[in-house]
């Protein structure tokens, strides 16, 4: 059986329209489980139909999963997810990416040839979540 390493974004109430949003971008197949389809698991009325678990499939080797933390749960201040990397040989694929998940978001880092010769950008979604874009060996913008 293989191994998988798969990150897990937390959100406060916009899980639902992150995770369609990434689906937008990177394709592959969304699933939903919400607090209701599991019988409330204690979380408020209100809250219900807030997603207790998501996980959207791109490939063999890209799955994204993400869910709303309750309002009863302390997080001990904002949100952080730390940073999503993503990276590989496909400069269409990745460039792509980078576009489409930093629209509406702000790019820290324009993506474009590093000293180490690959291309590297960086920017945080529109939604608050970090990402960084290695394209190896890429010609750059």
């Amino acid at each position: 059986m293989a191994t998988y390493l798969n990150p897990y974004l937390n959100f406060r109430a916009q899980a639902r329209e992150a995770m369609t949003f990434y689906q937008s971008v990177l394709g592959g197949q969304l699933d939903v489980m919400t607090f209701a389809d599991q019988g409330g698991m204690g979380v408020p009325d209100s809250e219900a139909d807030l997603v207790m678990h998501s996980a959207l499939s791109v490939s063999d080797s890209v799955q994204l999963m993400g869910a709303d933390v309750p309002s009863h749960m302390d997080t001990g201040g904002d949100i952080s997810n730390g940073s999503i990397s993503l990276s590989g040989d496909d400069e269409t694929a990745l460039s792509g990416w980078f576009t489409g998940l930093s629209a509406g978001g702000s790019i820290t880092v324009p993506l474009e040839k590093a000293p180490w010769g690959d291309s590297f950008g960086m920017f945080t979604d529109k939604y608050g979540v970090d990402w960084m874009v290695n394209i190896s060996g890429a010609a750059g913008s």
